[in-house]
């Protein structure tokens, strides 16, 4: 039972981290990367459909994307996506692909990148404190019932506590990295 209850706040904790990692790579840094398309939604026959589904995403020379609709009459909508999507991007067509080319970015726009990865960073820390409380919380309610000791429970709350740092390292390292990305020129 001690056991489920940890397995499954590491199951959470770890979820919250792949969060964090999908909301680390909306947050552009200099360089081109497709997974900065993957939130553009794409009118495809009246149905907002993923960018990544209707498109071969790629980058070119580090510095901008070419996105290569799979079907020919969809580059318009396409290039109508993205420009509305609030990425900042402004796309130029040739007929076959659409070029993306990605604007360098100021001393100002790194350091607002840089408070909005911080942000993701104290939300994903936020998360995982939360799951820590709940799962101390189920720990507790099983001593109150009598399932375990009061020793079992401290063990498994240290438990909890070991996990809880595991992954605070975890989003703190990964925050430290995009930061140097961020502020790398």
């Amino acid at each position: 039972m001690i056991d489920d209850i940890i397995a499954d706040a590491g199951e959470r904790m770890q979820k919250s981290l792949v969060s964090l990692d999908d909301a680390f790579k909306k947050i552009r840094t200099g360089r081109a990367h497709p997974a900065i398309l993957d939130s553009v939604m794409v009118s495809y026959y009246g149905a907002d459909t993923p960018l990544n589904q209707l498109a071969n995403v790629t980058v070119e020379e580090g510095r901008s994307l070419i996105v290569s609709p799979w079907e020919k009459p969809m580059i318009g909508e396409v290039e109508k996506a993205i420009m509305k999507s609030d990425l900042g991007l402004n796309p130029s067509n040739n007929g076959d692909t659409i070029r993306v080319p990605m604007p360098a970015l100021t001393e100002e726009t790194r350091k607002e990148y840089t408070k909005q990865a911080k942000a993701e960073a104290e939300n994903a820390r936020i998360a995982i404190r939360n799951i820590r409380r709940d799962a101390n919380s189920d720990i507790k309610d099983l001593e109150k019932e009598k399932e375990i000791s009061e020793d079992e429970q401290r063990r498994a709350e240290e438990q909890v506590q070991k996990i809880t740092d595991k992954h605070i390292a975890t989003v703190e390292s990964s925050f430290q990295a995009k930061e140097a990305d961020l502020l790398s020129f």
